[in-house]
């Protein structure tokens, strides 16, 4: 039975200047981690509450319209008197990312108890959060006490979604995030985040972190695919998508959003439903990150962090 609940997305909502066609100029490209999973549930149909700081200046204004255009709800945004966070991005020969950021005593980091109140109100079946959210102080304790407190009543989604130029000590990161996947059920990662945490081999990583207490696992191996796993035993890899790259902005999160309405259209978010999300067969796993690898693609192929919509999947050739 499909799910009709909410998946509230905590963390960042800030500005990327991107590369512009011509390569004189930049453009003003709303992002953040949490920002593009948000917009990518909406896309899919997903009722997608975000829980951000958005400041009231001429970018914070540019990142709400853009969530507000996309559908997001917004009902529950803090208004922030700090400036809102900017991030310069490049783009390699490959299509990767990489990042210099503008974040000192910005919006995002700011977040105090009393603004959380009410964030998992109403139907909230899912929680997600991640990257620079949960490490920068002193917000990253105030999100860390709410995902633990929505195990209670919801699924908990965790992306690290690693920024080595502001996380500090990858070992010191590494403790933050063994502490997540405690309360945590689904888990994405990057092989790249992995290579950074120093933290073992896919393989082996998928082995220890299923034993710390998430449901399922996902390890994203770029145009290699996907390694996953359950904590019933279950363990599957999956072929990437073949795709002209563009670049790899929002990929990651792209296959989060996808996982996440994957498991809501099939009735597998909530905590009456953990039993159910422990216990996903094979063909259920296969078929969900086919699904998240595939939407991620297609954001590859587009330039910026540009997820598709539901009717975009359906319409790709099976």
């Amino acid at each position: 039975m499909a799910s009709s609940g909410i998946v509230a997305v905590a963390g960042e909502a800030l500005v990327d200047l991107v590369p512009a066609p011509d390569p004189r100029y930049y453009e003003v490209a709303p992002g953040g981690s949490p920002a593009n999973v948000a917009v990518g549930l909406a896309r899919l149909g997903v009722p997608a509450r975000m829980l951000a700081r958005i400041a009231d200046d001429v970018l914070g204004r540019r990142v709400r319209e853009h969530l507000s255009a996309n559908g997001v709800l917004l009902d529950h945004v803090a208004v922030a008197t700090e400036q809102t966070s900017m991030a310069m991005v490049s783009v390699g020969p490959d299509g990767g990312p990489s990042y210099d950021f503008r974040i000192a005593g910005t919006a995002d980091w700011q977040w105090t108890p009393d603004e959380l109140d009410g964030a998992l109100d109403g139907p909230v079946v899912a929680l997600h959060s991640g990257s620079l959210a949960l490490t920068t102080a002193p917000g990253a304790a105030v999100l860390r006490d709410l995902m633990a407190r929505a195990a209670a009543t919801a699924t908990v989604s965790y992306d690290p979604n690693c920024r080595p130029l502001l996380m500090g000590d990858p070992a010191d990161v590494l403790v933050g995030v063994h502490e997540l996947l405690a309360v945590a059920d689904v888990v994405k990662i990057s092989s790249e985040d992995l290579e950074w945490l120093a933290c073992g081999t896919p393989a082996e990583v998928l082995e220890d972190w299923l034993g710390r207490g998430p449901a399922i696992v996902a390890v994203t191996l770029g145009g290699d695919g996907v390694l996953a796993g359950t904590a019933s035993g279950l363990r599957t890899r999956r072929p990437g998508v073949p795709v002209t790259v563009i670049d790899t902005v929002g990929a990651g999160d792209t296959f989060s959003a996808a996982l996440l309405a994957g498991l809501h259209r099939r009735g597998l978010l909530g905590a009456d439903a953990r039993p159910a999300l422990r216990e996903i067969d094979g063909p259920t796993l296969d078929a969900l990150l086919d699904e998240a690898a595939l939407a991620a693609a297609i954001t590859c192929s587009r330039r910026g962090a540009d997820p598709p919509t539901a009717a975009e999947l359906l319409a790709v050739p099976k």
